[in-house]
């Protein structure tokens, strides 16, 4: 049997493995906790590659906040194609049932919990949550053509799912939690 030459990682490959494998651990430990080594360890390459790749942990931990927007974005853009209605409430249900899909992904959910806790001292950080969010808001007017009070009411229940994804609500019956999950559905 004849052995097939091994094929290289071209530079931008190696930089997503990077980030799919970073999520998974600055989801575990957050920004502060998580070293770039811990990350390089688990993507199975050196730490100097890391930094070859991403010239600083900000760097890389603003990368992986980027690359949960766009996962976040495409979730939000499958939610809306679906949807049959042109209801403004029909597609932010569509689009928020999408969400509370991607959101059962705790790494995703972790990742973003961490940014926003990192983003309050950390400048570059809370300028890639900003940006973020500031994409996130326009695209979700625009494509369920809410008015303010319903895209608003939108990403406040973003946040509750957060919040009971995080503490397990669903799991504990309870008049607080279940007046927290009242109407909320998650996977």
């Amino acid at each position: 049997m004849q052995k097939q030459p091994r094929r290289l990682s071209s530079a931008e490959e190696r930089r997503e493995t990077v980030l799919r494998t970073a999520i998974g651990a600055f989801a575990a430990r957050g920004y502060f906790g998580t070293t770039t080594s811990e990350v390089a360890k688990a993507a199975g390459i050196s730490q100097a590659y890391v930094y070859r790749l991403f010239p600083n942990k900000e760097v890389l931990f603003t990368a992986v906040v980027e690359h949960c927007f766009t996962r976040v974005r495409a979730a939000l853009e499958a939610g809306a194609v679906k949807v049959t209605s042109s209801e403004p409430q029909a597609v932010l249900d569509s689009m928020g049932d999408a969400y509370a899909q991607l959101i059962s992904d705790n790494d995703l959910l972790l990742v973003q919990l961490h940014a926003q806790a990192a983003a309050v001292s950390e400048p570059a950080i809370k300028e890639a949550v900003r940006t973020g969010y500031a994409r996130t808001v326009e695209y979700v007017r625009s494509a369920s053509g809410g008015d303010e009070e319903q895209v608003q009411r939108f990403f406040a229940a973003g946040m509750l799912c957060h919040l009971i994804v995080s503490l397990d609500a669903s799991s504990i019956d309870a008049p607080w939690t279940r007046t927290l999950t009242a109407g909320i559905v998650h996977y």
